[in-house]
C-alpha cells in the first residue's frame, strides 16, 4: 500500500481505505487493510506523529521515583510472602537482563554493554546468583514461577556452560511449575543448530529471533547483518527439536526502509511461519541514545511511509492467517496470545502482550524492572552500581513506585484499552467503587473529539476503540494518563506512528 507517493506533498489528502479480508496472498504494497470501512486522513496523521508512551505499564518508568528503592523493595516482597502463608499467591514471572552484545545495532535502546570479552560474563554470574539469593532470603520460599524470559542485550552472549549455570542458580531459588514458559531472546548471528539444541536441554520451550528486516541495505544501515537463509535454517531445526513457540521481532521505520521493501519482509517472515510476531515501531531518540546519533535522520521514512508500513504488514499477516493482537503483536489463531485474547484474558507487562493473569513480575539483573503487587521496582542501570549494591548485601533497587488508589483505576482503564480495545465501565466502577463517568468526566469529554476523528465509540456504559483507533490506540490510552495530560513534555518517548 502506498501513501502519498514519493513525489508527493504532504498536505495533500491521505488516504488509507480499509476493507475485507482477501484470501491469503502475497502482499504487495497496493493491498487493502482489512479492518473496516473508516479512513485515515491527513489530519490524524498529524495530529497523532507525537510521541508517547507504549504502556508496557502504568504509570510509565519514567515516573518511577527515588523515593522507593531498596528498603520498600524488600517490604513488597515480605507483603507477598505474608499473603502466601495467609491464603497463598499466584505464580509469578521472573526476567533476567543480560546485558551484554559483541557489537552494536544503531537502532538499538536497550541497556547493553558492548564488548568482545566474553569473561565478564563470569562477574555478571556471580552477581546474579547474588541477588537471586537475597531475593529469596526475603520471600522465605522458593517461589513458583510460570513463566521465565532471558532478554537484552544478547542473552546468547552466554556460553553454553554459562547458560547451564544460569539454569542451574534459577532452579536452585525459583520452583519452576510444569508448563512453565521458559523463553529466551536469539540474536541469530550468535546460535548455530548445537546450540539450540543445548537451549532445549535446558528447558527452554520458546524462542524469540531477532530479524528486524530482511533487506541487506536496510540491515547495512542499523549494523545488523544475517541473511534470511539463516534464519530460516535456525528455525527449521528449532521446529524439529520441539520449540513449541517461535517469535520473530521486527522494526518498520528504519533507515533506508520503503513500503515496498518491507512488504517483501513481511512475506518472508510469513512464509517462515512463526507463532507469533512483535512489531515495533523505530523510536528515533538520537538525545537518549548514543547508538541512534549514527543513523542519518534525513534516511528515516516519513510518517506517512511508516502508516503505510504498519497498515501493510497488518494487511500481509491477517492474509497469511494470523490474528492481530493489538498494536505491535500478531499471533497464529492457535497460539495461546490469540486465544488469551478471544477469552479476554489478554495482558500488557513489560516485555509486550502476554497471556500471564496480571501476575507479579520479579526483575533480576541490571536495569531490570518489576512488578510486586501495587508496586513497581527498577534495577541500578550501570554494572559498577549494580555490583556495588550486591557487595554490600543490598538488593539493586534504586527506584520505583508504589500505586495509589487513582494509579489502579486508570491502569485498569489503559489496560483494557490496549489489550481489548475496550473498557466496560461496570467491570472498572465495580472492581473499584466509583462512577466512570463522574471519576472520568474529564477524560471522556476528550474522547468525544476523538470520537468526532473515528478513534473511538463512546456506547452506552462503555468506551470501544474502533478498526481505525488501533492504528492510533496509545493516543486513546494517553487521554487517562494523568501525570502525561499535565506533563506536555513528551519528547522522552516514541512516536506514535
Amino acid at each position: 500500500m502506498q501513501v502519498n507517493g514519493a513525489g508527493r506533498s504532504r498536505r495533500q489528502s491521505v488516504a488509507i481505505m480499509l476493507a475485507t479480508p482477501p484470501t491469503p496472498t502475497a502482499y504487495s504494497p497496493s493491498s487493502p487493510l482489512e479492518l473496516g470501512p473508516e479512513l485515515i486522513t491527513e489530519e490524524a496523521l498529524r495530529r497523532f506523529d507525537v510521541p508517547g508512551p507504549r504502556y508496557t505499564s502504568y504509570p510509565t518508568a519514567d515516573r518511577f521515583v527515588e523515593a522507593f528503592a531498596e528498603p520498600q523493595y524488600r517490604q513488597v516482597l515480605a507483603q507477598r510472602t505474608t499473603g502466601a502463608m495467609v491464603g497463598g499467591v499466584a505464580p509469578m514471572s521472573v526476567y533476567v537482563h543480560i546485558p551484554f552484545c559483541e557489537s552494536v545495532c544503531y537502532y538499538c535502546a536497550c541497556n547493553k554493554v558492548i564488548t568482545k570479552h566474553h569473561e565478564r560474563a563470569s562477574e555478571y554470574l556471580d552477581a546474579l546468583r547474588k541477588e537471586m539469593d537475597l531475593t529469596l532470603a526475603e520471600l522465605r520460599h522458593p517461589p513458583a514461577i510460570s513463566q521465565l524470559h532471558l532478554g537484552g542485550g544478547s542473552p546468547t552472549f552466554l556460553s553454553d556452560a554459562e547458560l547451564s549455570r544460569l539454569m542451574s542458580d534459577l532452579r536452585a531459588c525459583f520452583k519452576f511449575l510444569p508448563g512453565i514458559e521458559a523463553s529466551i531472546e536469539v540474536d541469530p548471528r550468535t546460535v548455530s543448530k548445537e546450540r539450540l539444541k543445548h537451549l532445549r536441554d535446558l528447558g527452554f520451550n520458546r524462542l524469540s529471533f531477532g530479524v528486524q528486516d530482511f533487506d541487506p541495505a536496510v540491515q547495512k544501515a542499523v549494523h545488523r547483518q544475517q541473511s534470511y537463509e539463516s534464519v530460516e535454517s535456525l528455525m527449521l531445526e528449532a521446529r524439529a527439536l520441539g520449540f513449541e513457540s517461535l517469535n520473530v521481532d521486527l522494526i518498520y521505520g528504519l533507515p533506508l526502509q520503503t513500503p515496498e521493501s518491507f512488504a517483501h519482509t513481511v512475506n518472508q517472515v510469513a512464509a517462515l511461519r512463526p507463532d507469533r510476531i512483535a512489531l515495533y515501531g523505530y523510536a528515533h531518540l538520537p538525545q537518549r541514545f548514543k547508538p541512534q546519533r549514527r543513523i542519518d535522520g534525513a534516511s528515516l521514512p516519513p510518517a506517512s511511509d511508516k502508516l503505510s508500513m504498519l497498515s501493510g504488514a497488518i494487511s500481509g499477516f491477517l492474509s497469511h492467517g494470523y490474528s492481530y493482537i493489538g498494536m505491535d503483536h500478531f499471533a497464529l489463531s492457535t497460539d495461546s496470545l490469540a486465544v488469551a485474547k478471544r477469552q479476554g484474558r489478554l495482558q500488557r507487562n513489560f516485555q509486550g502482550y502476554s497471556t500471564q493473569a496480571d501476575c507479579d513480575l520479579i526483575g533480576l539483573g541490571v536495569s531490570s524492572i518489576g512488578r510486586i503487587g501495587p508496586s513497581y521496582s527498577q534495577n541500578a542501570k550501570t554494572l559498577p552500581e549494580y555490583y556495588d549494591a550486591l557487595r554490600q548485601g543490598q538488593l539493586p533497587v534504586v527506584r520505583g513506585l508504589a500505586l495509589s488508589r487513582d494509579d489502579l483505576v486508570r491502569r485498569a482503564v489503559i489496560m483494557a484499552l490496549m489489550c481489548q480495545g475496550r473498557v466496560e465501565h461496570e467491570s472498572i466502577e465495580l472492581a473499584h467503587l466509583l462512577k466512570m463517568d463522574q471519576y472520568f468526566a474529564a477524560e471522556i469529554e476528550q474522547l468525544r473529539d476523538l470520537a468526532e476523528l473515528g478513534l473511538v465509540t463512546l456506547e452506552p456504559g462503555a468506551i470501544q476503540v474502533t478498526a481505525m483507533g488501533w492504528y492510533f490506540v496509545r493516543a486513546v490510552a494517553m487521554v487517562f494518563d494523568r501525570a502525561l495530560q499535565a506533563d506536555r513534555n513528551r519528547e522522552r518517548f516514541s512516536r506514535i506512528i
